[in-house]
């Protein structure tokens, strides 16, 4: 009976270790900022980083956020550069979402990402539903960031602006200087029609008056 138990003992143990023990993958593409495919066991497989959200910058109605496109190029940059990727499940956290993604720390040369997105205020800590790993060393990261107005961070006025923007921006005071100048031709123009007139009339008034 004993031996029937440790048997059935050892058939469950690595189910166990799983969770809290990281696993080697390779890259396979690029999504966004918090989101990567990598191949597990030769299988392709959505990864979504654990306790992190980046701005979007494929959503359908939010568009391109504020520092969505540097999360989203540091992330693909950092895995395809990596000598050797890893991911760890948390065994207080579901495995997946409920888009079918897998949830997990992901560590590039050895070095977690999320807390490199966090340290750069690329990233917010978000989606606790439990008490992960790693989420106390994700939080300081978020208090420095925060403090030093990093990123997500920083002062409004402080965000980026877009090509486009620029681009209006530019046309709006190009237009109120060809307004300004015409304005300025204008003035001048009328100004001088009317000194013409007042001096014609003066002229006209004083050589009846000499009649």
């Amino acid at each position: 009976m004993k031996k029937i138990i440790f048997t059935f003992f050892l058939f469950f143990l690595p189910i166990t270790v799983l969770a809290d023990e990281k696993k080697e993958v390779t890259f396979a593409s690029c999504v966004d900022g918090d989101t990567a495919n990598v191949l597990i066991d030769g299988e392709v497989t959505k990864i979504r980083f654990l306790a992190i959200d980046t701005p979007e910058t494929k959503h359908p109605t939010k568009g391109v956020e504020p520092f969505g496109e540097d999360a989203s190029n540091y992330t693909c940059n950092a895995l395809e550069s990596a000598v050797k990727i890893e991911i760890e499940y948390d065994s207080n956290s579901d495995k997946k979402d409920k888009y079918d993604r897998d949830l997990v720390w992901v560590f590039v040369d050895g070095k977690l990402l999320q807390e490199k997105l966090i340290e750069l205020g690329y990233a917010k800590v978000a989606y606790l539903y439990g008490d992960y790993k790693y989420t106390s060393i994700l939080k300081e990261k978020e208090e420095v960031a925060k403090t030093s107005k990093i990123g997500l961070w920083g002062n409004s006025s402080e965000k980026k602006i877009s090509n486009l923007e620029i681009g209006i921006l530019f046309v709006i005071l190009f237009i109120f200087l060809l307004l300004i100048i015409f304005n300025k031709k204008y003035r001048k123009k009328t100004i001088n029609k009317a000194k013409r007139k007042i001096k014609t009339k003066l002229k006209k008034e004083l050589n009846s008056v000499l009649k």
